[in-house]
């Protein structure tokens, strides 16, 4: 076991994938950190499901693997799923929820009988594109990750030069709008962010969990701090711990996707901080709740042994 993992961290092939994963996981977690914010966490799901006919069309067009041509197929796949919940939402009564099941739904139902069609084909078999549903980041080569390292790198130096404008959007987007900055843009250059880190994420976790990569880090960073800088921050060293161990995991042990093995770990930092954060975890909400019990028991013994006195006292007085 040891020695396989000084593998890994010697040779230069998985020392490359094992960075790809990282800045992965923290281009998701400061990605997310903003989604989950403006109340968007199914928006991830629905795109990721989305992008799939786009990877299969992609494919059938090109005939090669090339997650360049994967990307923008993800991406026109990701904006037009966009387009029809805003054209759901807006046309119809259907509120925001259903239209993301409808589309979700819609969109990976049409990529699962694309990818069906292929696999049946005469190259499907080489294809690999079944890795994209959970994920492997251990069957990328170089220019994959490169390409994965660049855009998570791109993505995080926007949100470090846009943060304000995107704080302010976040949580108070009318006020916002009366400083006369452009919301509307704003949210849409957060919106293809959101799909790019999630087509970005699809070979190494999967179509069925980027979503998870892209949320469970925010929620689990929000548990630790109350300033939105230290949660993006937070969430980005989750997701980037998350990544790699599920990318150290699935290249351990044969045939385990990277996908679950990367939210299972994300997940597990989920739990530990739910129960053990300093402010907003299980443990110290209880600690809190025994404290102030005590301090009403002291408290009532207190009255009691004052009205007890006094009582004594009247009684002597009489």
């Amino acid at each position: 076991m040891m020695s396989f993992l000084l593998t890994w961290f010697t040779d230069p092939n998985m020392q490359w994938i094992l960075m790809g994963s990282l800045l992965l996981g923290i281009g998701s977690g400061v990605i997310g950190s903003f989604t989950y914010l403006r109340k968007q966490s199914l928006l991830g799901d629905a795109l990721a499901h989305a992008a799939l006919p786009g990877i299969c069309i992609a494919f059938m067009l090109s005939g090669v693997k090339s997650i360049g041509l994967f990307m923008i197929g993800s991406i026109v796949s990701g904006m037009i799923a966009t387009f029809g919940i805003y054209a759901i939402t807006r046309y119809s009564r259907i509120k925001q929820d259903a239209a993301l099941g409808i589309v979700l739904s819609v969109f990976f139902g049409i990529g699962v009988m694309l990818m069906t069609k292929i696999q049946h084909s005469g190259n499907g078999n080489q294809s690999g594109l079944d890795k994209y549903m959970f994920g492997q980041a251990a069957s990328m080569m170089k220019s994959d990750v490169y390409m994965m390292g660049a855009v998570s790198l791109l993505l995080i130096l926007i949100c470090f030069i846009f943060f304000k404008e995107f704080k302010l959007v976040s949580f108070d987007p009318g006020f916002a709008r009366g400083m006369g900055m452009k919301v509307g843009l704003l949210e849409q250059v957060l919106l293809f962010m959101t799909v790019i880190a999630v087509v970005v994420g699809i070979q190494a976790v999967g179509v069925v969990l980027v979503a998870a990569l892209l949320i469970t880090p925010a929620v689990s960073a929000r548990y630790w701090t109350d300033s939105l800088g230290v949660m993006v921050i937070i969430a980005g060293v989750i997701g980037a711990f998350s990544g790699v161990t599920g990318t150290l995991i699935s290249g351990t042990l044969s045939n385990l996707p990277t996908g679950p093995v990367t939210v299972l770990a994300a997940t597990s930092l989920f739990f530990v901080s739910a129960v053990f954060a300093p402010n907003r975890g299980l443990v110290a909400k209880m600690w809190r709740r025994a404290r102030t019990k005590q301090h009403i028991r002291q408290s009532q013994s207190i009255e009691t042994n004052r009205h007890r006195t006094g009582t004594v006292e009247g009684g002597l007085d009489g």
